[in-house]
């Protein structure tokens, strides 16, 4: 668990600064993420969790970190391996892509018979351009 609360929360477990909410505490170092973070914190996350966590004070993120890190660790013996942490990313990114498909389907299935012609599809693509 250590292993991941240090990959996702910065050094003195101060959460991401954002234009929303500031979140150092008076007087501590301000920390700068690496390029990539966010692609990271949505591939761990999903990207509409990674969204709210930003939002999150240290202590409200430090908790609900723990809860999801409890949901990883899939044989409950309070450590985090590679192939759980592999197997945690699979699953948000496999409910992402089903998610997004439901959502842009919508827009492709013109007519709504729950199938997608290439008339349907040429439409919704390059509609105007048509």
């Amino acid at each position: 668990r250590l292993a991941l609360a240090l990959l996702l929360l910065p050094p003195g477990g101060l959460g991401k600064p954002t234009a929303r909410q500031e979140r150092a505490r008076p007087g501590a170092a301000q920390h700068e993420d690496r390029p990539g973070f966010q692609y990271d914190h949505e591939a761990f996350l999903g990207k509409e969790e990674a969204r709210s966590f930003d939002q999150l004070s240290p202590e409200e993120s430090r908790e609900r970190l723990g809860k999801i890190v409890d949901r990883i660790d899939d044989n409950k013996d309070g450590y985090l391996t590679t192939e759980e942490l592999k197997n945690w990313i699979k699953r948000v990114q496999k409910r992402y892509i089903y998610e997004n498909v439901a959502k842009v389907w919508k827009d492709y299935d013109l007519n709504k018979d729950n199938k997608i012609a290439w008339e349907e599809y040429k439409q919704a693509t390059y509609g105007y351009y048509l």
